[in-house]
């Protein structure tokens, strides 16, 4: 009887070793932080998270970047540049290529590619169209109502099946939920005048407002003529 439970005591020592060792293997795993997305080259009363955001701090995937009124913040994401304006709010995401999520304010973007960067705004999907440098604009009204600006090359506007191009020097008045969109007041395909942008099976409708003004920002031609450098 004693050798018995002295055998089984073994047994169940050996086994809580062995689950603890496979824990210790596993918690690396559950805890490895996300991958770094980009680096944060420009920062005038931004933030990362809770924290002041500084030059050369790393931006995570779950990341979210915000600036004060007034501010300002650039980040390099690979082959991509990304700024958010003055009281603006963004969320950086892990896919296929680099993303972030635009909550509130305006960020303009630069690209080398077509799979460099996508800007998600509501249930938008917005990316460059081709591989040649791109630059586009896009300013959050409310959740539903959004103004975009493609300034160099052309833009992919979609919203599940929709999809649509935005050539450049193109600039739209953007309405997510067509059942709700009025428009402004004599908007259409023209600057102001005429019919609104609509398909069959629109999932939003879109003005033409006329042509993009040239967007500029802190070292955007680097970001579009050496995106291969780190």
């Amino acid at each position: 009887m004693a050798r018995s439970r002295v055998h089984c005591f073994a047994l169940t020592r050996s086994l809580l070793a062995s689950f603890v060792s496979f824990t210790f293997l596993l918690t690396p795993l559950y805890g490895a932080p996300s991958a770094s997305l980009g680096t944060i080259v420009y920062a005038n009363r931004a933030h990362v998270g809770a924290a002041q955001a500084s030059v050369g701090a790393t931006v995570f995937g779950g990341d979210r970047l915000s600036t004060e009124q007034p501010g300002s913040v650039q980040v390099r994401v690979g082959a991509a540049r990304l700024l958010l304006s003055s009281s603006s709010s963004a969320t950086f995401s892990e896919e296929a290529s680099p993303a972030a999520t635009l909550t509130i304010g305006s960020a303009t973007f630069s690209t080398s590619g077509s799979k460099s960067f996508t800007l998600h705004v509501g249930s938008a999907v917005i990316r460059p169209n081709v591989d040649e440098p791109t630059i586009g604009q896009v300013t959050l009204l409310n959740p539903k109502e959004l103004v975009v600006k493609c300034t160099r090359g052309s833009l992919s506007f979609a919203v599940e099946d929709d999809v649509r191009v935005i050539p450049e020097g193109a600039a739209y008045h953007v309405y997510l939920d067509p059942a709700e969109a009025q428009g402004p007041r004599g908007a259409g395909t023209k600057g102001y005048g005429g019919s609104p942008i609509r398909a069959a099976r629109s999932k939003f409708i879109w003005y033409a407002i006329g042509a993009a003004a040239v967007v500029t920002f802190i070292a955007v031609q680097e970001a579009l003529e050496s995106a291969d450098r780190p």
